[in-house]
């Protein structure tokens, strides 16, 4: 018997095909392509390659070797993904885009907060308070609809420096009011008494309420947790009453009288207001807690309440030495009152600032009536 002859063995597969081939069906009779070059169908295998393609013969590709450091199949990410301390979207690797952040030697607080402002990011704006500052004072002090900002002590303080600027917003429309009525010939003291009123209108009868609560309260001859109570009501007793009386009509009385009436409600105003800084000065307590006192009270250092001392003489020179007189009389007649509420309250509430404002601005008003 002769030898067994060896089969000989098949060649390779070269197509590829993930389980079943997909290609179109050649209708029976018609040679086929691949029937003639002898390859046959099979499944995929792994030398020829990640990624097959149907009907095509298929290249063996090489495997990657693993890269020192790195897991097979990864690549090294870009340097301009590559950030310090954070891992960023859309690196090639996350767990290779977090980098230890260096150590830092910890900084003050104040040299953190310089470095902020200047480089304008966090820490206060520069003018943030003076801005703030001017809002709330025109909406403290005038019915004129201004959005707050920020409304806290540094607010507060620039609000109280300001507020003589704000009165020269009423003393001017009652100065208008005052040259409208010279225009149309009305009397003297009809145009005083509209002037009187454009401001109690303007600044909302506010400082008046105040003057009359003030008045009920130290009148009362309570201690001072009783005058508060008394002060805080809504309603209006008898001493409230006729001190708003007198006061309307001394004023009314004054600017019809003043040489000058324009000009004379202008000071007044502006004087007026300059007891807000020294009542709120350091030093100066809130008789309660809450309230637009506690806000207020002493938050102006001396200083800037000289400043603005200062500023207010200088405007009261325009009307000569009455002017000057004026704002000095209105600035005692308010310390005067400010001793005598913190002897009786223990300090200041949004009743006294108010009842301030009126007497400081009467008096400055008898003073430029004289002739």
């Amino acid at each position: 018997m002769g030898r067994a002859r060896r089969r000989a063995p098949r060649p390779p597969p070269r197509l590829v095909g993930h389980g079943r081939d997909r290609r179109r069906r050649r209708r029976p009779g018609l040679p086929s392509r691949d029937a003639a070059a002898g390859r046959r169908r099979h499944l995929a295998r792994r030398r020829d390659g990640p990624h097959p393609r149907l009907g095509r013969p298929g290249r063996p590709r090489p495997l990657r070797r693993r890269a020192r450091g790195r897991l097979a199949g990864h690549r090294r990410p870009r340097r301009r993904r590559h950030r310090r301390g954070r891992a960023v979207a859309g690196a090639r690797h996350p767990g290779r885009a977090a980098v230890p952040r260096r150590a830092r030697h910890r900084q003050p607080a104040a040299r953190r907060a310089r470095r902020g402002r200047r480089a304008g990011r966090g820490g206060p704006r520069a003018g943030a308070g003076v801005i703030d500052g001017i809002r709330l004072a025109v909406s403290l002090l005038t019915v004129v609809p201004v959005p707050v900002g920020a409304v806290d002590r540094r607010a507060a303080r620039w609000a109280m420096l300001l507020a003589p600027a704000v009165g020269l917003l009423v003393g001017g429309a009652a100065a208008l009011v005052l040259l409208a009525a010279g225009a149309l010939g009305l009397p003297g003291t009809l145009g005083a008494v509209l002037a009187v009123g454009s401001s109690a209108a303007l600044t909302r009868a506010l400082h008046l309420d105040g003057l009359a609560d003030l008045a009920d309260g130290l009148g009362s001859r309570k201690p001072a947790a009783g005058a508060l109570a008394i002060m805080k009501r809504s309603d209006i007793g008898p001493f409230g009453v006729v001190t708003l009386l007198l006061v309307l009509l001394v004023q009314v009385a004054a600017v019809a009288g003043a040489p000058h009436p324009a000009l004379a409600v202008l000071v007044a105003a502006a004087a007026g207001r300059l007891a807000l800084p020294w009542a709120c000065r350091a030093g100066v307590p809130s008789a309660r807690s809450g309230g637009l006192g506690d806000l207020v009270a002493g938050t102006v250092p001396t200083a800037g309440a000289a400043a603005a001392t200062a500023a207010v003489l200088a405007f009261g020179a325009v009307a000569g030495v009455p002017g000057v007189l004026a704002v000095a009389a209105g600035l005692a007649a308010a310390l005067a009152m400010l001793a005598h509420a913190r002897r009786r309250l223990g300090g200041i509430t949004g009743d006294v600032l108010g009842a301030l404002v009126e007497i400081a601005a009467t008096a400055a008003l008898v003073v430029l009536s004289a002739r």
